[in-house]
């Protein structure tokens, strides 16, 4: 059975809670990506994300500047996080349930991340 692990990418780029929305935005820019995972501020503490949604709905939205808001202030946390052996039709069902696109891949520490078009495109 193929698990997370083997559809996952493992070139994950963070983002610093403190961050600006602007910075995070130009990270998602410069990688044509939708998401960026949040590092913790320590080991004990939870990752977050924070998603092109989440810049539309509580930034764009509501006309605020995106150079001063931080990521801390949008992003989910904690966020819905995957087992690396957790098996794809699990993880979809999980994705499905819980109406999301992406988690980060977690075992210990950030392993990577999967989404709905790695199911799509690695796992069938």
């Amino acid at each position: 059975m193929v698990k997370a692990k083997d559809i996952m990418t493992t070139d994950v780029i963070t983002v610093h809670p403190s961050a600006t929305v602007e910075e995070a935005i130009r990270r998602m820019r410069e990688r044509n990506l939708h998401a960026l995972i949040v590092e913790r501020a320590d080991e004990h503490d939870a990752y977050g994300i924070v998603t092109d949604s989440d810049i539309a709905y509580k930034v764009v939205a509501y006309e605020k500047d995106p150079k001063q808001i931080h990521v801390h202030e949008i992003m989910t946390k904690p966020c819905v996080v995957v087992n690396p052996d957790l098996e794809i039709e699990y993880v979809a069902r999980l994705f499905a349930n819980l109406h999301i696109h992406r988690a980060p891949v977690i075992k210990e520490h950030l392993l990577g991340i999967v989404s709905v078009t790695d199911i799509l495109h690695r796992g069938l």
